[in-house]
């Protein structure tokens, strides 16, 4: 286990000044103190701990100013419960909860600073709202999902938590339903489950099991601190100096406020899970590799390209040390990969893929900003515009063994997760099986994604079964279905 790079708090809770001088991982004067002090509910008093943001941080950060309406970073999930007696009891977890982790106690400060700041107060209570719906409302949950759509509302950055609750009395089918809002700022969906394990340890009355909380802060510290900028600019330089047109599949290029987006979810069957992960193993390589590589020959189709580059999402936590499978936190980071699509055997570049991906994870801390700099396409336009969010949901904390039971009562009715990002695949590995998710703009449809995805698996899998040394761009990724639309629906000319 690699050890983190350690930043002690040097803020007590004795001291009755906050000073720039007890501030190590920011540089703030103490004009600048002042001003974040006199926005804080307690004001210094109140203060833990201030510290800059995470690389992917900035990144989400800076989509929530530009968005016009609406945040696509904002989570929603949407739950109902039997009574209002079980209700106040998850409540009471929750903010149990919030009072042992750090950065669900965080607000974010930007305006007149020299660059955004997180700030951890000491405490925080959950803002809940009772919401009273007219009596006319047939449908509850369609009614207050509307009304707190992340698509339209949005929540103060400077105002920790940034969680809000909303509740509303459904006379109708007499249950209590909750609206749960939570920024990705805060949490991933590594973390979102973290907390719903630890809300159930708290129902459950073992809530002193629980494994002593990570500060986001060491994350933050590793990012500064464990490789240099010059580090970071000499690696992706070398994978990206060359590329000079960005990857932009159907000429989707613009990153958007995640309003117009479609998704289709695909189950892969068993029979295609098992072939695949034991090719994998057989080359020698993990099952993310081969995903990647599919992917890639997705997007070479979709955009007219054998040089393909796209974003994929970093788990972030491979590197953070001890403690972190229960640390809260957006520990995740969305880096460029770059995949050639030519001689290149399968096997071959399953392996490079592979290689490459734990090459680019020594770097998983790093800004994207400077990776897509690090390449010759023009500072303006975009490198990427496609992504893929590959999940081991085998490796998920979900709470105690008794989590059915803590549930009785409680039910899921609606999670929803956002992207700025036009073209999106993410691939969920429970450990025997797949499901993809395809979440595209609207004038695509995103159930195509995934036959393609489908038939890439496929058709990788048989070529490393039949014929490794197959060149990767001989594989093909089109369905059969669509082969027939283009070689004989489109090209029907004969003239009646």
């Amino acid at each position: 286990m690699v050890q983190p790079i350690l930043s002690e708090n040097s803020i007590t809770q004795q001291c009755p000044i906050l000073t720039p001088e007890v501030l190590q991982l920011v540089e703030l004067t103490e004009k600048h103190v002042e001003r974040i002090a006199s926005q804080v509910p307690g004001g210094v008093a109140n203060i833990k701990d201030i510290y800059p943001l995470s690389p992917m941080q900035e990144g989400i950060h800076f989509h929530h100013l530009v968005a016009k309406e609406g945040d696509p970073y904002l989570m929603s999930r949407l739950m109902a419960f039997n009574d209002r007696t079980r209700l106040d009891a998850y409540l009471r977890a929750m903010q149990a909860v919030i009072d042992r982790h750090d950065i669900l106690r965080t607000a974010i400060f930007w305006e007149d600073l020299p660059e955004p700041v997180q700030v951890v107060l000491r405490q925080v209570d959950l803002p809940i709202e009772e919401i009273r719906l007219e009596p006319d409302v047939d449908d509850a949950v369609t009614h207050l999902y509307a009304r707190f759509d992340p698509r339209r509302y949005r929540i103060d950055l400077l105002q920790a938590p940034l969680l809000r609750v909303f509740t509303a009395y459904d006379d109708r089918l007499n249950r209590w339903l909750m609206v749960l809002l939570q920024h990705h700022l805060v949490l991933d969906n590594t973390s979102s489950a973290i907390m719903e394990g630890e809300i159930q340890a708290h129902l459950l009355g073992r809530e002193q099991e629980l494994a002593d909380p990570v500060p986001f802060r060491n994350l933050v510290t590793e990012a500064r601190l464990s490789r240099s900028r010059e580090e970071h600019e000499v690696f992706f330089r070398e994978m990206l100096g060359d590329v000079t047109q960005p990857t932009a599949p159907f000429g989707l290029l613009a990153a958007g406020d995640g309003t117009h987006i479609a998704e289709a979810h695909v189950e892969i069957d068993a029979v295609l899970s098992g072939r695949m992960r034991e090719n994998a193993r057989r080359c020698g390589v993990g099952i993310a590799a081969l995903c990647h590589v599919a992917w890639a020959l997705v997007l070479a189709r979709f955009s007219g390209r054998t040089d393909v580059v796209f974003g994929t999402v970093f788990f972030g936590r491979m590197q953070s040390g001890e403690g972190v499978d229960c640390a809260m936190g957006p520990f995740i980071n969305t880096l460029p990969l770059r995949i050639q699509i030519g001689e290149q055997s399968v096997r071959d570049s399953l392996r490079h893929t592979h290689s490459l991906l734990l090459r680019v994870m020594r770097h998983e801390h790093a800004s994207l900003v400077l990776a897509q700099r690090c390449s010759a396409v023009p500072a303006r336009v975009p490198l990427f515009s496609a992504l893929l969010n590959y999940r081991s949901r085998g490796a998920v904390l979900i709470g105690p063994s008794e989590s059915l039971w803590a549930q009785q009562g409680i039910e899921r009715i609606r999670w929803e997760t956002r992207t700025n990002y036009p073209f999106v695949l993410s691939i969920d590995n429970f450990g025997t099986s797949f499901r993809l998710t395809a979440q595209v703009d609207a004038a695509i449809d995103p159930m195509r994604i995934c036959d393609f995805m489908q038939v890439a698996f496929g058709s990788l899998v048989a070529a490393l079964e039949q014929s490794p040394e197959t060149a990767l761009r001989d594989i093909d990724v089109m369905p059969a279905e669509e082969q027939q639309l283009v070689l004989y629906g489109w090209n029907a000319t004969e003239v009646k």
